[in-house]
């Protein structure tokens, strides 16, 4: 089974949690994911099985949206409303001026990664530190803040839609935003609706999976083909193909620069490659069997 699944994991279980009962409902030997969500979090989870968990990576780098609501007035402990409230300070704007301070965080910004958070240092999570009551220096990242809207406003709760890089962090976000405001704020909650070029719109909600057919089941993954069609496509013939398959560089002055998708006789996919200057080098491999 070579595919992925569009899934709208809901609130209160974790990414794994439910990836975990989509493996066993589709009877999936190998499955990964291309991109957590806490378990505050509802919206698209990109499940993976088979050969297609070897594109999580490609995956992982596009380009997210979210919808999420942020508590005006409220800091908290862990930045999220699971967190006890360190910090509560009267709302006193206007939503003219939450759109011009909206305004600062479009294009490239600097987010200092938060204490409640998977990144690791020596090996172990941040949020394992965290609960333990430490805290270390935490480098500023730089990332992309390519959208961001203001929905709605109703006193505390702000709601924005943002359209962002990887590695942005929503809860982050909304904490800077609460201090550029001067009030303060917390994420009280989110969405993911958007991953690269997939909608959580055309997603399957675990439990309705669940009620399905096992044929009904496996006819909603999606092919190898569609997590790729994005890509510039790079066809080979069989002696180029076999190269490739054999892990050799090939010279093709004609391909597109950077990642492709590779195809070899029949429309047969090998993989992901990476162009520079005339030389394409393989990334990630398939093993699926050639057509024909």
């Amino acid at each position: 089974m070579d595919g992925a699944l569009l899934v709208d994991k809901p609130l209160g279980v974790t990414s794994n949690f439910a990836l975990q009962k989509v493996k066993r409902l589709l009877a999936a030997k190998k499955a990964g994911h291309a991109g957590t969500l806490d378990p505050l979090a509802s919206g698209l989870l990109i499940a993976l099985f088979g050969e297609a968990t070897k594109f999580a990576g490609l995956l992982l780098d596009s380009d997210k949206e979210y919808l999420a609501t942020l508590k005006l007035g409220e800091t908290t402990a862990t930045g999220d409303a699971e967190g006890a409230i360190l910090k509560s300070s009267p709302v006193e704007v206007s939503a003219a001026e939450l759109r011009e301070v909206l305004k600062r965080f479009h294009g490239e910004i600097e987010q200092v990664p938060p204490m409640h958070s998977a990144l690791k240092r020596d090996g172990v999570p941040l949020y394992k530190l965290a609960r333990r009551g430490e805290s270390v220096e935490r480098k500023p990242r730089r990332v992309r803040i390519l959208e961001l809207e203001m929905l709605d406003f109703q006193k505390p709760l702000l709601e924005i839609r943002v359209r962002c890089s990887k590695g942005t962090y929503v809860r982050t976000l909304a904490e800077d935003i609460g201090a550029a405001l001067g009030c303060g704020a917390h994420l009280a909650g989110l969405r993911r609706t958007a991953s690269g070029q997939f909608r959580v719109d055309d997603a399957i909600a675990v439990d309705v999976l669940e009620g399905m057919a096992p044929a009904e089941r496996r006819a909603r993954l999606l092919g190898l083909d569609a997590l790729l069609a994005e890509l510039p496509r790079i066809d080979l013939d069989a002696g180029l193909a076999a190269k490739l398959r054999n892990g050799q560089s090939l010279t093709l002055q004609t391909s597109p620069e950077g990642i492709s998708a590779v195809y070899g006789p029949g429309g047969a996919l090998i993989g992901i490659g990476r162009a520079e200057e005339g030389i394409l080098r393989p990334l990630r491999l398939t093993q699926v069997a050639e057509k024909g």
